[in-house]
């Protein structure tokens, strides 16, 4: 039972996963949401609904949600000056600064989101006898919002300023209001809705129109219109853009106004002080400030990480397509014919392979290599491998057959090493179909001496439909346009098992095949380089191979790969402080495969749900460009890979799709690949079940 819980694949992560993801989005939806305070200017109009407003009897302005309209204007010689859209770090506290040094007090409207970034500076305002009134949450024009939008902006503003100041809200103006005889239908209806929340209304006797910046000279002139000694209310900005003209003017108006008292609007309407707030308002106040002020940390960290990782992706683009033409160029130079390099053994570890070892056998039986051996160890299978194998035997005589109770395949490849007679050894999988040419042409390198491991190509041999079509495209450019790479940095990680050959000494200098991971050839091959001798990749030796036919096959397989790669670099860390050629696995190869095969897919959620984030609060044209784009950049790195491997262009029609669809498959199994990993839990060797698809490809 203990082994068995060892074993299990963890489950509750997807759910943990997918409820962050949900929050992540809910987070930076909320950062977008309050990342939108505009400054006053031109609202959207919005479609009239009925007669506008013809109220003359004062800006302050009470609407019951019956219909009925009461105005009430400041008492003579009372001057309300007003700011709107603040606070704002650089102007709030200029204008805070000049009406401390006049002893004047006046009232500011604010914007929600503005508080809770800055609620500091609403602290001062109280503290310094101002009056703070909502000016909505995000500023938008209320009069083309629905009712539910309207309250949710001021009730959010309210609660920002409960948290901040410890007092209600009692005071509200509506974005891009101006004098009560601008109002229209729609706007009347707002003041209606805000009414009904216990809101008072406050509009302007003077509206400076300070947002346009008309010079300080023009503030004060607006400012200072009207009957000498009258109240008004004198509607200003701190916020929303630059208010150094209106810091000027301000300051013309305090020292000009001598005789008159500056106060806010309640003490010019003889209101008394505002209430304090209620526990629940403070509270809810707190976790919205919280929760934007979270968000807005998330959203730039998100973006941070999408940057890094779209740069890191498109220079792997780069640096894949760049080293490709280099190692093609290098090939053509340095090809020679083939030669004799002695005994060839080629060790076939097999288990329920009936499918395909025949065909397997058959292809390397065919080859035009002058002396070859072939051994074939059968790993205790349970159907007709064995059998197939025996009456292949009269066939090929250079064929031998060995039998051992099921050990897995690391110890089926070292039981066939140890029986093989040949110095140039050939691993192979059970389904694997070699071309003619593949042993000659995967064993040349071998004429220097300081190689001792050569990977050969792979090519997927089931490539209908697609499942299919996916991995076909996957192998060309993700394996095999890597494995030139390696090949330039002498940092080969892999020399894979459906076709590889290796000197016998760099085996035995390497300890033969390693039986603690799941990826036996990953650790192999990085034992072999910090033995001291050279992988390279010999890209004319090809061999077809089976692929997963169905998702679940398809998982077991990636989910073995990605967890036994993760094991093989965290057993060969120490190559990183190494010299030599097993400092370049080190420095390179390992760094690269950690870097871009383990660390960047586990970045790929929250650059989706950035994506997403993207479309809901950035201009749709402008994420469409960008995934075009990358996907165009996709599409022509893969018809580059298949043009270099010899193969026709025809599949780059699925990469859009593959894009969409594939790559998501292979970034979850990177999840639960390092999860299980983080958990420690050994993993089991699943075999896939073939088919003999491999076979029928020749």
């Amino acid at each position: 039972m203990a082994a068995h819980k060892a074993r299990r694949e963890p489950r509750a992560h997807w759910i943990l996963l997918l409820l962050a993801l949900v929050v992540l989005l809910a987070e930076l939806c909320l950062d977008g949401y309050a990342a939108r305070p505009g400054g006053e200017g031109h609202a959207a109009a919005a479609p009239a609904s009925g007669p506008a407003f013809a109220g003359t009897a004062g800006p302050v302005i009470v609407a019951s949600p019956d219909g009925g309209m009461r105005e009430a204007g400041m008492s003579p010689g009372s001057i309300a000056l007003t700011f709107d859209d603040g606070p704002d770090p650089r102007w709030t506290p200029q204008l805070l600064d000049l009406l401390r040094q006049y002893h004047a007090h006046a009232t500011f409207f604010v914007v929600g989101a503005q508080v809770n970034r800055y609620p500091e500076l609403v602290r001062r305002m109280v503290d310094e006898g101002h009056e703070v009134g909502v000016h909505t949450f995000t500023h938008p024009d209320l009069a083309a919002q629905p009712a539910w939008r309207q309250r949710l902006e001021l009730t959010m503003t309210a609660n920002a300023i409960a948290a901040a100041t410890g007092r209600t809200a009692r005071l509200m103006r509506p974005p891009y209001s101006s004098t009560p005889d601008a109002l229209d239908a729609a706007e009347t209806a707002v003041l209606r809705t805000a009414a009904g929340e216990g809101y008072l209304a406050v509009l302007a006797d003077r509206d400076t129109r300070d947002w346009e910046r008309p010079g300080a000279d023009a503030i004060v002139r607006a400012a200072l219109t009207g009957p000498a000694g009258a109240g008004a209310v004198i509607m200003l900005h701190d916020g929303g853009g630059d208010r150094s003209q209106t810091v000027e003017a301000t300051r013309r108006i305090l020292a000009g106004l001598q005789g008159a008292r500056f106060v806010t609007v309640p003490a010019g309407l003889g209101l008394p002080e505002a209430a304090a707030a209620g526990r629940g308002a403070v509270v809810s106040g707190l976790a919205l400030r919280w929760s934007q002020t979270i968000g807005h940390l998330l959203a730039v960290a998100v973006r941070w990480i999408v940057i890094v990782a779209t740069v890191l992706a498109l220079a792997r683009l780069v640096v894949q397509v760049t080293a490709a033409r280099r190692h093609a160029r290098r090939a053509r130079r340095s090809a020679r014919p083939g030669q004799y390099l002695g005994l060839v053994s080629v060790v076939v570890p097999a288990y329920n392979e009936a499918a395909n070892i025949a065909q397997t056998v058959r292809s390397l039986a065919g080859s035009d290599y002058p002396d070859v051996e072939i051994i074939v160890v059968d790993d205790g299978s349970t159907d007709a491998t064995s059998g197939i194998v025996q009456r292949l035997r009269l066939q090929v005589p250079v064929l031998s057959l060995i039998r051992q109770a099921n050990a897995g395949k690391p110890a089926a490849l070292n039981t066939g090493i140890a029986a093989a007679s040949g110095d140039l050894l050939v691993l192979v999988d059970g389904d694997t179909v070699f071309e003619p040419d593949a042993i000659g042409r995967l064993v040349q390198p071998f004429a220097e001496p300081a190689v001792g491991a050569v990977s050969g190509n792979t090519k997927v041999a089931n490539r209908d439909g697609l499942l299919g079509r996916w991995q076909h495209l996957e192998y060309v450019v993700g394996f095999n346009l890597d494995r030139r790479l390696f090949d330039l940095g002498e940092c080969m990680p892999t020399i894979p098992g459906a076709i590889g050959a290796f000197r016998r000494q760099a085996l035995r200098d390497a300890g033969g095949v390693p039986t603690g991971t799941l990826a036996e050839d990953t650790d192999l091959t990085m034992a072999v380089l910090r033995a001291g001798w050279r992988a390279v990749y010999a890209e004319k030796a090809v061999a077809w191979t089976e692929a997963p036919s169905s998702p679940r096959q398809w998982w077991r397989q990636r989910y073995r790969w990605c967890y036994g790669t993760m094991q093989a670099a965290w057993k060969h860390r120490a190559a990183v402080l190494e010299p030599g050629g097993a400092g370049r696995l080190g420095r390179r190869g390992l760094l690269y495969l950690v870097l871009f095969q383990m660390l960047l897919p586990l970045t790929a959620p929250l650059i989706d749900v950035y994506a997403l984030y993207g479309v809901l609060f950035l201009p749709v044209a402008q994420v469409a460009a960008v995934w075009c784009g990358f996907t165009a950049l996709q599409m022509a790195t893969t018809a580059y890979a298949l043009h270099l491997d010899g193969e026709g262009v025809g599949a780059v029609w699925v990469v859009p799709l593959q894009q969409a669809v594939y790559r998501y498959l292979l970034y979850l199994v990177v999840v639960q690949a390092t999860v299980a990993a983080m958990l420690g839990g050994r993993q089991r060797w699943r075999p896939m079940t073939r088919s003999g698809l491999a076979a029928a490809r020749r």
